[in-house]
């Protein structure tokens, strides 16, 4: 078992950010502490913190920093981390540094006032969630004994992007919670590292992929005595609205290669995988990572915020050195694979030898009652998800329903934003992006088994499109309960939103 290292590698999780255009916090009043939730037999608790409401006006988009102030007296052993939010939340990144880091209370605050980096923070803690693009609902699952260290007196504090890209006003709400093991359960601490590509030229009106090589026995060696153990138990990618594929290859000295990791589209999902057993890299000479994109634009894109794109990939991995590998510089075009077309980079890689200073479990650690720092009343008896209810059918629409207002408050961003069902690919065949929309509402053929059509106009109840968003259980024709919409999401849309839908539909669905 190896010591967790602290993150010592320059930017580590930085590019992990998502579109950066403010740093105005937004209007939230956050609840500090934690819920305990103590095991039967002592051995594991779930800590859970509500960050309270935060409203976001049309349009708006900001990124602001967040804290959540845990009160340990002692270490806290994470075996898993749970992320819930109502929409809004586009990307986060979430550290623990100690809690004289970036002082001020918990809660929303602009990054700059407390002078926050994430480079300050990684070299101060490391690094516990990355959350997937746009995910609603997400758990980062380590294999059982695996955890990542919060030392005493410690905090979790977060750069997250907010954007809303809806005509109207949304509220949404974040939780977060943390599953801790008793320190006799613990095996493994796991050390986190990054793979990047940032020297990005992805050309227009065309697809293409970006792949690094990157030999990490060599490095590896350097930085510490021994032999190439380093074992991984976890990836996330991470791209922006243009990535539609990724893939992670082990390789040996003779070059051959074997795919452990790919995942092709986007749909708001979670996008890690966890490994176990852990993927041991011993054999191999390191890995070969791969980021692809469809440019549908006419301009040229490269590394960056806003519109720009990013390949970036976090791993938690069992390892004796900080791993920080990127393609700087020197990328080139190599070919062309169907209408795919190549580059490959030169990786460079540093690694750091392990830091000390968290260390495995005392065996007074070992011999004592699982320890549980105290909550706040505010998270008593939270739990991590808020639980669906069906909408409530008797609240009223705001303002008169149209398809033009239900397009921007509802599809543009709800739908086609997360790339569910855009002009590209649509899922189901629902293109709601592309003009002509009325006419596909109407003639859409409903992928699940039902007998209802996807919109009757004038009658609410009887549209499929109304039941999947005012249902946390819809049920097809044979019984079975069908995923509601928005996807990836542990509730429904709100009351008022939901009423919209209906209106529109029982006032005739009409073209307006």
């Amino acid at each position: 078992m190896h010591a967790l290292a602290r993150t010592a590698a320059a930017g580590f999780v930085a590019a992990n950010l998502s579109c950066r255009t403010s740093e105005n916090p937004a209007a939230t009043e956050a609840t500090s502490g934690t819920s305990t939730g103590a095991p039967d037999d002592g051995s594991r608790a779930t800590l859970v913190h509500t960050f309270g409401l935060t409203t976001l006006a049309p349009f708006e988009e900001t990124e602001p920093c967040v804290q959540w102030t845990l009160h340990n007296d002692q270490p806290l052993y994470v075996n898993a981390v749970t992320m819930v939010n109502d929409g809004g939340f586009h990307h986060s990144n979430w550290l623990t540094v100690p809690e004289d880091k970036f002082a001020g209370e918990d809660g929303f605050f602009r990054c700059s006032d407390r002078g926050y980096t994430e480079l300050d923070a990684a070299l101060s803690g490391t690094v516990v969630f990355a959350q997937s693009t746009q995910s609603r609902s997400e758990v980062q699952q380590l294999p059982p004994g695996v955890v990542i260290k919060i030392p005493p007196r410690h905090k979790i504090i977060a750069g997250v992007h907010l954007l809303n890209l809806a005509s109207v006003a949304v509220e949404t709400e974040l939780r977060m919670a943390l599953d801790i093991i008793h320190p006799r359960d613990v095996e493994v601490l796991v050390a986190p590292f990054r793979l990047s590509y940032f020297d990005l030229e992805i050309p227009p009106e065309r697809r293409s992929r970006f792949t690094g090589a990157c030999k990490l026995r060599g490095p590896y060696l350097g930085a510490v005595a021994g032999e190439f153990d380093l074992k991984l138990y976890h990836v996330l990618p991470h791209t922006h609205y243009l990535g539609d594929y990724f893939r992670l290859e082990t390789f040996d000295a003779d070059g051959d290669s074997r795919v452990v990791f790919e995942k092709t589209g986007f749909n708001a999902d979670a996008g890690g995988k966890a490994f176990d057993p852990p993927l041991d890299l011993g054999g191999s000479e390191g890995l070969r990572f791969s980021c692809g994109f469809d440019n549908w634009r006419d301009v040229p894109i490269g590394w960056g915020i806003g519109d720009q794109e990013m390949c970036v990939m976090l791993g938690l991995a069992d390892s004796r050195a900080i791993m920080d590998i990127s393609v700087l510089t020197g990328s080139k075009p190599v070919g062309v694979e169907g209408d795919v077309l190549l580059h490959e980079g030169p990786c460079q890689v540093l690694a750091f030898p392990e830091n000390g200073a968290q260390t495995e479990p005392t065996a007074e650690e070992q011999a004592a009652p699982l320890y549980v720092p105290p909550g706040d009343p505010g998270d008593v008896d939270l739990e991590p998800q808020k639980q669906c209810v069906d909408a409530d059918a008797t609240v009223p629409a705001k303002g008169p329903p149209s398809l033009q207002r239900l397009h921007s408050a509802i599809f543009a961003p709800g739908c086609v934003f997360s790339s569910c069902h855009d002009a590209k690919q649509p899922a189901a065949g629902l293109d709601l992006q592309s003009p002509g929309l009325h006419e596909r509402l109407l003639a859409h053929k409903v992928a699940a088994r039902v007998e209802a059509p996807l919109v009757a106009p004038g009658d609410a109840e009887g549209s499929w499109l109304y039941q999947i968003v005012s249902r946390c259980d819809p049920t097809d024709s044979d019984g079975r309960a069908v995923r509601h919409m928005p996807y990836n999401a542990p509730t429904l849309l709100t009351d008022g939103t939901v009423a919209l839908i209906r209106a529109w539909i029982n006032a005739g669905a009409e073209n307006n």
